[in-house]
Parts: structure tokens; sequence; C-alpha cells
């Protein structure tokens, strides 16, 4: 399909002295042609000439380049590549329909050819350098310490590990990072409650219930803000003196709820198969942020407003926030403008990936824009992904400060649970596929209602349904070979076959796609019809014993690998049996 694009494309140039990019999709079914192209009815609005009269005309100057091999089928010409070599776009009939389509139908050998280069070197022909030698940082997941993780982190840390993979795949050395505020308000409202109570062996458990407890009496108790208000600042002045400050109750509950917290978030991390490369304590970037600020201030960058130091948004159409509060705090606006300068001085990123949830979108556009106007390049290489919120049938919305909230092991335990319940299995594999691929669907940005009853079906989209596909697959591969007897290279591919091939080979300008768009859902999407494709070739082409033996296990190797691949990208991984 891409050397079809291409050379369609460099006809284009040829004829019309216009960079213009074709779309090239499958043809419709009352189309009878595998891949079909409107470009003459989007060339029609630039050269104001009828679409059917630049169809004829492109269709006549492809054909004349053309080396036909037979009456039926002609050749495109072969397009120059950036490196100088030469790309020949396959042999194919080419038609043109009403109002201004172009089709294009392939030929059998080529498709032949392209299962036997993917069964032969499956890696080298999907490969990208798209971002060979670039260094991307994804910082995703970002929980507090002494608070719990709840399903908003569980979905950041599986959409961003799966946007870290794409990026892998294109070539980047990823770093995965990982931001959380181990000071700040949130540590002072749980400090507060954790010292009126005995607890002789503290627990993760006991700090969620406790920043609950906390953020009531902040809310509710005049006195009890200001105490934990003072709170918030001792804690500043005991995590920047560290091991060398003298013992106290706040400091010891403080350093072993700290230690207790990064113990957690490593094991739940482990557990789903997501490793962080850095961790960014908003403590590390405290310091670093306030001299900025402070810096800028001279410049003008930010103001002095009621003994706080903002940055006023409304000269950008944005809002004001504060950067160092009137004690002389930085605020997480300030730790942002650290983090930002942290993570190119330890990497010198050529992109910086930021995923949150969307609640922080205006927060984000507000920390970017003052660090705009004393840094713009490292804006420039900054995208901010927001996704929405997780929610369970019912539509009912959690709050962590309410103490209502989905934990996110809460969720692997539910999918376990319907697992177990309708299969009799336990398998932790199957169960993270499920969870995994329930949210990896969905295009990020919107609220997702998970299921956990949907996401274990064997039948519907689902991860274990694609598990399913690959290990059927495997069992095929597994049989025992016929004599090895079959047809000649020049049989006709049935229908099915046909349409596997073609599936297949539309992964690679799908992964292109998901690189440059940061979009995970568009290969779990392709893997959904890639195994529907699969399954009607199962139905309807026998492997093991036909004559067309050899090429048909050639092509479900293909199948098996592409499967195993997208997988991956999503940060799946098949079991030996289901």
């Amino acid at each position: 399909m891409e050397e079809i694009r291409d050379s369609l494309k460099q006809t284009i140039k040829n004829l019309y002295n216009l960079d213009f990019d074709p779309e090239l999709t499958p043809s419709p079914e009352n189309i009878d042609a595998d891949y079909s192209s409107n470009a003459p009815l989007k060339l029609a609005k630039v050269l104001h000439r009828p679409p059917m009269e630049i169809a004829s005309e492109i269709e006549t100057f492809i054909l004349q380049r053309g080396e036909a091999r037979s009456a039926a089928a002609r050749g495109l010409a072969c397009e120059p590549r950036g490196d100088g070599s030469e790309r020949r776009a396959p042999e194919c009939d080419i038609n043109v329909s009403q109002p201004g389509f172009l089709n294009f139908s392939l030929p059998d050998d080529y498709l032949h050819d392209k299962v036997n280069n993917l069964f032969n070197d499956f890696n080298k022909e999907i490969a990208s350098h798209e971002y060979e030698g670039k260094t991307i940082i994804c910082e995703f997941s970002d929980p507090n310490p002494f608070k719990v993780l709840h399903v908003g982190h569980l979905y950041t840390s599986i959409v961003g590990d799966s946007i870290g993979k794409l990026f892998e795949y294109a070539g980047a050395k990823v770093i995965r990072a990982n931001f959380g505020g181990d000071v700040g308000l949130h540590v002072a409202k749980t400090m507060y409650a954790l010292q009126k109570k005995d607890i002789k062996e503290l627990q993760i458990e006991d700090i969620a219930k406790c920043y609950v407890e906390g953020t009531a009496a902040y809310e509710d108790d005049e006195e009890a803000k200001k105490e934990i208000t003072k709170l918030n600042k001792e804690i500043y002045q005991i995590n920047a003196a560290g091991s060398t400050r003298p013992e106290s109750k706040l400091a010891t509950l403080y350093w072993k709820g700290r230690e207790l917290s990064y113990e957690y978030f490593n094991e739940f991390y482990d557990s789903i198969g997501v490793k962080f490369d850095k961790y960014y304590p908003e403590s590390t970037v405290a310091s670093l942020g306030l001299a900025k600020v402070k810096e800028e201030l001279r410049k003008g960058v930010y103001e002095v407003s009621d003994g706080a130091v903002i940055f006023n948004g409304d000269k950008f159409g944005l809002h004001t926030r504060v950067f160092i509060n009137k004690e002389g705090v930085p605020t997480y606006e300030a730790k942002d403008v650290g983090l930002i300068f942290t993570k190119w001085d330890d990497y010198h990123f050529d992109k910086s990936v930021v995923i949150t949830g969307s609640e922080q979108l205006e927060y984000m556009k507000v920390v970017l824009k003052s660090i705009e106007q004393y840094a713009p390049d490292l804006v420039a290489k900054t995208s901010h992904l927001t996704h929405g919120l997780v929610k369970l049938p019912g539509n009912v919305k959690m709050s962590s400060r309410k103490g209502n909230f989905l934990k996110a092991v809460d969720v692997i335990n539910m999918v376990k649970d319907e697992l177990k319940t309708a299969y009799d299995s336990s398998d932790n594999k199957v169960s993270l596929a499920a969870t995994k691929y329930a949210f990896l669907k969905y295009k990020m940005g919107g609220d997702i209602i998970f299921d956990p009853q949907e996401s274990v079906k064997m039948t519907g989209n689902s991860g274990p349904y694609l598990l399913y596909s690959a290990v059927r697959a495997k069992k095929i591969l597994s049989k025992p070979r016929g004599d090895g007897s079959e047809r000649t290279r020049s049989r006709s591919l049935q229908t099915s076959e046909r349409a596997l091939i073609k599936k297949i080979l539309e992964y690679k300008s799908t992964l292109n796609e998901a690189v440059t768009e940061m979009a995970p859902h568009k290969v779990a999407n392709y893997l959904y019809d890639l195994a529907q494709e699969f399954s009607r070739f199962y139905e309807n082409c026998q492997v093991t014993g036909s004559d067309e033996e050899s090429e048909r296990l050639k092509l479900v190797k293909v199948y098996l690998d592409t499967m195993t691949h997208g997988l991956n990208i999503l940060g799946i991984q098949i079991p030996e049996e289901m």
C-alpha cells in the first residue's frame, strides 16, 4: 500500500507540480479493487477542474509509465527514495470510478512476495527509523507519595508505557519518568492525621485513610487548617535537611511514609509489567523551580501580587496562577518549572511527553506559557497529553479526596475475579491483557467506562479474544506437517487469504500513524480487525494437509509475528495456551 501511495504522490508531482499526500484506503465492497484513492476529488478543489478528468489523466500517466506484464496487469514506475535507491510500486490494475476515484488491484504474486519477505525477516520489513538516535522522555502515572494508587494511575501507567513502546519501535531511546509530590499540602494533611494516631506498624492503607481525614479537617476546621499549613512548611524543612536533621516524631513519620509509598509503587508497577527509569520526587526539583521563578521575577516574567509570586496568564488568554505562595514555599507550578529544567539537565531530550488527567490541561497551559517566555525551545520540545476519567458502569464519579475512589489494585482484582468466574482461570497474563486492552482500545482524551465483565469476554473486542486468536495460530504451527506437496506459486489466492494478507500489510502504516499521533488505540483496534480476518481465514482455508500447506503456514507465522509485535506494543504477552 505504501508503494502505491508513493507512486501516486510522485505522479501528482510530475503532472501538476504539487506536493500532495494522497489518501489510500481499502476499497469498499462494491468496488472490485484492493485499494482506492480520492486524490482526484481533493485535487479538483486545487486545480479547479472536474475530478473525473483528473482521475483519467492520472490513470493514463501511470499506465504509460508502467511496464505491462500482461494486458490485465500493468506496472507502476519505479520511484526514487530519499537515499537515492528505487522502490518499485506493485504491478497492478488501475481503473477510474465515479465521482473521481482511482482504484488499484494487486496481483497475487505481489502478495505472495510480501508474505515471503515478512516471513524471512519480519522485523526488518516493518522497521521504522523515524526517531533513530533521538532521546524521548515519557512522564506518566505520577502518583503522590502518602496517597494510594487509584484507577487513573493504572490507566495512565498502561497508556504511557505503550506510548513509550511506540517510540522505541521508531528507534528512540525512551526514558520513562515518574513525577510525584513527596512534599506539599497533601503530605501535611496526611501527617496531621497520622500524628494523632498510635500506629505500631505503619501500612499504606493507614496513610490513605489519614489523607482523607486530614483533608476533611483542613476543609472543616479553621484551627486544623492553620496547623496543617504550619506542618506543610515544616515538612519542606525536614525534606531539605534530609538525614542531618535531628529526629522528631514528624520526621520519623514522614521518612517512613515516604519510603513505604515508593516501595508500594514499585511493587504495583512490577505487577503490571511497567518499569520506570527515573523517579522525580517534587522535593528534588522544588529548589531549582524556586530559583528559576525568582530569577525570572526580576526580569518581569512573574509578578508579585498580595505577597505571592504569580504568572499573569490573563495577558495570554489564560488564567493567573501562584508559583510561590505568601510563605515563600514553591507551589506545584514552580515545581513543574524545576522539573522541565531538571529533565533537560539530565537527558538533553529531543522530545518530552507529559501525560496527565484532563483536569490538568489548563494548569499545564499556564505553566508552559510561563516557561515559554524564557525557555521557548524546551516548551517546543514538550507535548502534553491528557486523558479523561475512568468510571465503572453506573457513571459514579470517584475522588481520592473523599475516599470513595477505585484503587488500582481493585481494578486488577475485579478482572481476575471475572476471569475466575467465567472460565475458572487465574492466568495473570490473561487478566493483564484484559485490563490493558480494555483501556488501550479507546482513543485517549475522553472518559472511559470500564466494564470488568466485558473485558474478559472471549468473543468480543477484548484482550482475551486477541490472545485466543494468537494461541490458535501457535497451535496450527505446532501441528505435524504434511508431505510438502503444494500447488505452484501461480495459484490464485482465496478471498479470505487475500483479505488476511492485505490486513497484515497495513500493519506498518498503522504503526507509523500510531507513533506520529502517540495513539496506542490505533494499534489496538488494528489488532482486533486483524484477529477477525484471521478467524475468517481459519474458517475458510485448510492449512495442515492442504495442497497449499507450506504457503499457508508461512501466512499463519507472519500473522502470529504481527500479532505478537502489536500486543507487545500494548504491553501484552501471549500465553502458551488458553
